[in-house]
């Protein structure tokens, strides 16, 4: 595929916003093309000073602007399933921001339809795993140097929650990255959870219940823990040991900078995600250009998309239900049959039909 990669973006919210800004700045390679969002004036914000790009308020005429050869999605999880099968009629590569949908029916329904293609078309934006930290700690536990790991402590924090934030979304929205993150880390896949909750923070808006504390079990009998605050009221937070049978390694405390005055000295923390993992998506993206560019897909599959559905599905039942729930994944159809989780474990050349292994 010469020249720059032409992008419809679905989505002028924060995230798209940074995404357009992303493509247009960040990134080498590519061009927005189009944006779509029912806000037409925020669409127009979002991409002010970029020329020649079209505003549409629906996603079906941003896919088929002029040059559009690609599609990021970053509008709200429920148009995701509707965008994602949209893109596959027109055969257009997606990088589809999580939730890939939201609840696991739908993802398995996305997942059938793109295997019904062939190939794959989509990469999931769980940009954790590009992140230099999780990179690191993933290539250390790959190399069998600390022994089989035992267990993993996460902890995610959030300054404040939005207004829409619901009690669910703790773990379908923010505990969705460590499921992911865990799965990926650990190569393998989550099989039960229980959920805890303590008395909600003072913090936390009324009928919020925030923190929470999510215990995972794994198909090769490691546990792992996280533990979400979304109304820390200070920073953002995200953190990662892992407990190995000759050893531990942690990540995300050395994400900041320490300033010095007027006799003391005080870190700084991130108080947004943009921030804290800034490098991880404009590397995600930069990976998901060149990939499509060169006629390939890689990265998190919709597979993953579909299981950390799945599994933030059985947290939620565990929270409401107050007890322990299994984990029920449907059978992989190719060509995920054999994926173990790698970013580049599965690749297609587009557009043919040929998996590359």
């Amino acid at each position: 595929m010469g020249g720059l990669l032409g992008v419809a973006v679905l989505g002028a919210g924060h995230m798209g916003t940074d995404h357009v800004r992303r493509l247009d700045r960040g990134v080498s390679g590519a061009r927005v093309v189009s944006v779509a969002d029912p806000d037409t004036d925020r669409a127009k914000e979002a991409t002010g000073g970029i020329d020649g790009v079209r505003v549409c308020p629906e996603p079906e005429a941003a896919l088929d602007a002029p040059g559009v050869q690609a599609v990021l999605i970053a509008s709200p999880g429920p148009a995701h399933e509707e965008a994602l099968l949209a893109a596959f009629a027109r055969g257009l590569p997606v990088l589809c921001e999580k939730p890939l949908v939201p609840d696991a029916a739908g993802a398995l329904r996305v997942v059938e339809a793109e295997a019904r293609l062939g190939r794959r078309l989509t990469q999931v934006g769980f940009m954790r795993r590009y992140d230099t930290e999780y990179m690191r700690l993933k290539s250390l536990l790959d190399s069998g140097r600390l022994g089989r790991a035992l267990m993993l402590h996460c902890t995610h924090r959030n300054v404040s929650s939005p207004p829409h934030f619901t009690t669910d979304m703790l773990i379908n929205s923010s505990v969705s990255h460590e499921i992911d993150a865990a799965r990926w880390l650990l190569g393998q896949e989550l099989t039960a959870v229980s959920v805890l909750c303590p008395r909600p923070s003072r913090n936390a808006p009324e009928d919020l219940l925030d923190p929470q504390f999510v215990v995972f079990e794994t198909s090769g009998g490691a546990l792992v823990d996280v533990e979400v605050l979304v109304n820390s009221g200070f920073g953002y937070q995200v953190r990662c040991e892992a407990v190995c049978e000759d050893g531990s390694a942690r990540i995300g405390d050395g994400h900041t900078m320490v300033v010095t005055s007027g006799g003391t000295a005080h870190e700084e923390v991130a108080q947004d995600y943009l921030v804290r993992f800034a490098e991880a998506y404009d590397r995600e993206v930069q990976a998901w250009v060149d990939a499509t560019r060169q006629g390939r897909v890689t990265g998190p599959s919709v597979w993953d998309g579909y299981a950390a559905s799945a599994v933030a599905e059985a947290a939620v039942r565990a929270r409401r239900d107050g007890v322990r729930q299994t984990v029920d994944l449907a059978p992989r159809p190719e060509p995920y049959a054999h994926y173990d989780g790698h970013p580049d474990a599965v690749t297609h050349t587009l557009p043919g039909r040929t998996l590359e292994r």
